[in-house]
């Protein structure tokens, strides 16, 4: 029997875009979304207002008229970020949120934070002006596992800033551990953004039978207890939880090598999993709250008016296993089974 869920169109609170032929390779499988949030760890990253409008207009320019997409800048935070600029671009309409990166946590995060007390001057003037912080949530601590640096991270830093600086509205990107939803789900001021992959795959699909370079990602994928409670968390109905697909388009080159970059490339194909995975948790009631609802509420924002559909059908949806990006190819996410949800035009 063929069933189909009617949703407000959904919006991607955590995405990565890159630059110049990755761009225009990328944005069109996301055009489908109503707003992104911008992940700002280009090469190099976007610092400032003035850089933050022109990276919005290159991706407007890379979407097709009828793309719905909407760019929503973010800045990179560093050490030397000044205050002014960032209240400025805010008030302009430039920004809607900071990213704080540890130094060294991920991709292209060399520039990131190392002293937080040299970013106090910052946040303070945020939480007064009610700009968000999104956090990339690990330590970078050689001494701590990296299956441990989600947790460390709540008590040595995001525990402690939030304590330091009341009013400051933080978003914890991609959480990826219990302690992760229990911290969220327990405090007010915070909310969390819960990745596509990490509802599927967990530290066996990267490491058991050999070595899975498409489902390396950062934060690294953890056991199956944790991926369990992030899919109770998406699936809850608790609007502190919220989609951010964290797709991180690298090239097949760089993430096939002796040391792969970190990321998994899952916009073409994230409605058609999340309906299927909230198919099976009894929850498909609730999957419009996850990707239409409770990010915009956060982010203050009115839901969107259009809709978009997905219809189960008998024969799985098609999407390519790889896109080319200039000269180089890039592997779309592999769920490991196959996708019934198909993604139709609004209703």
């Amino acid at each position: 029997m063929t069933k189909s869920v009617t949703l407000r169109r959904p919006d991607d609170w955590h995405l990565h875009l890159r630059d110049g032929a990755m761009l225009q390779a990328v944005a069109s499988f996301s055009g489908h979304f109503g707003r992104a949030i911008i992940m700002p760890n280009l090469v190099p990253p976007v610092v400032t207002g003035a850089q933050a409008a022109a990276y919005r207009d290159r991706i407007r320019a890379a979407l097709a008229p009828e793309m719905t997409l909407r760019p929503l800048m973010t800045l990179y935070l560093t050490e030397t970020t000044d205050p002014a600029d960032v209240l400025a671009a805010h008030a302009q309409g430039i920004i809607s949120a900071v990213k704080l990166y540890p130094a060294g946590a991920t991709t292209n995060s060399a520039s990131g934070v190392r002293d937080f007390d040299k970013v106090r001057g910052v946040l303070e003037a945020m939480a007064q002006a009610g700009i968000p912080l999104c956090f990339h949530g690990e330590v970078t601590d050689p001494a701590v596992d990296i299956f441990d640096r989600e947790a460390a991270f709540i008590d040595r830093v995001l525990d402690p800033i939030r304590r330091a600086t009341p009013g400051l509205r933080v978003v914890m990107e991609h959480i990826t551990t219990s302690d992760g939803v229990d911290y969220v789900a327990g405090n007010d001021d915070i909310g969390a953004t819960i990745t596509t992959h990490h509802l599927v795959i967990n530290r066996n699909h990267i490491l058991a039978g050999g070595i899975r370079p498409h489902y390396y990602c950062l934060p690294v994928a953890k056991r199956e207890t944790h991926r369990l409670a992030l899919r109770r968390a998406a699936t809850s109905g608790n609007a502190r939880f919220f989609l951010g697909t964290d797709s991180a388009p690298h090239p097949d080159r760089a993430k096939e090598s002796a040391c792969g970059c970190a990321g998994c490339f899952t916009a073409p194909n994230t409605m058609s999993i999340l309906a299927q995975v909230f198919e099976e948790e009894g929850a498909l009631d609730r999957l419009e709250g996850f990707t239409s609802l409770h990010g915009a509420a956060f982010y203050r924002m009115e839901p969107n008016e259009d809709r978009i559909r997905l219809v189960r059908r008998e024969i799985p949806a098609a999407y390519p296993t790889h896109i080319p990006a200039g000269d180089e190819t890039v592997t779309v996410f592999d769920p490991g089974f196959p996708l019934y949800w198909h993604l139709e035009d609004p209703a």
